[in-house]
């Protein structure tokens, strides 16, 4: 599913900063993995070149056989919507829409019709148990319920891949519980392939393998 090789990201400025020093990773298909690194260590760089969100200066991305360099930000955009969906510790849910609202807008990026989309976003709200929550809006949820908001819209697309960055991290330990039950139930019966970043090392020890990278390198996986 994602082969890595030869992987090099720098950061210009008046102090070029390279970050991450020859990746090479393989991910199979339906993978539950982790990323676990120290804050600078270029584990965030690894998961934005890995959702296309960033490039790469040297070497080879590709994902489900197909070469990810130098795209444009349509061709980007595309891969991206069909290919892979986001979890982000801040939820990143918008205010002023309902629960509802949200799960619908990767559907409406993508064309999909307002009854069609509504559907679909009731139905994966539905998986989360939060039917009862669909018109309510982010501020009026607890953490919980604002995560499984932001992970029904990660798979309201049908994605191949969820990244989730410290998708516990603003959580209380039960709570995060919970979630991570919830993720692992999802790449055990959708065989959605998931890669998770953390530092919780509780978290990574529930993933089937803990890739740890250390100043833009690899160490073990």
């Amino acid at each position: 599913m994602i082969h890595l090789e030869g992987i090099h990201k720098t950061y210009a400025g008046a102090q070029p900063l390279h970050v991450l020093k020859g990746i090479d990773l393989d991910i199979a298909e339906g993978e539950l993995v982790s990323i676990m690194g120290a804050s600078g260590s270029g584990k965030s760089t690894l998961l934005n070149i890995l959702g296309i969100l960033d490039d790469y200066d040297e070497g080879d991305y590709y994902l489900a056989g197909t070469l990810i360099k130098n795209l444009s930000e349509t061709r980007a955009a595309e891969y991206r919507n069909r290919m892979i969906g986001f979890i982000f510790q801040s939820f990143n849910l918008i205010g002023f829409k309902t629960a509802v609202e949200n799960v619908e807008l990767p559907l409406f990026y993508q064309g999909v019709g307002r009854r069609r989309r509504h559907e679909m976003a009731m139905e994966e709200l539905e998986k989360m148990g939060l039917t009862d929550w669909a018109w309510h809006y982010p501020n009026e949820m607890s953490g919980g319920q604002r995560q499984r908001v932001a992970i029904a819209r990660a798979l309201v697309t049908r994605p191949k891949i969820i990244l989730a960055d410290e998708p516990t991290g603003a959580l209380d330990s039960k709570t995060g519980v919970e979630v991570m039950e919830l993720l692992k139930r999802l790449n055990r019966e959708e065989h959605i392939t998931m890669i998770i970043v953390t530092h919780d090392p509780s978290v990574a020890a529930q993933t089937n393998r803990i890739i740890r990278i250390k100043d833009g390198v690899i160490e073990h996986s």
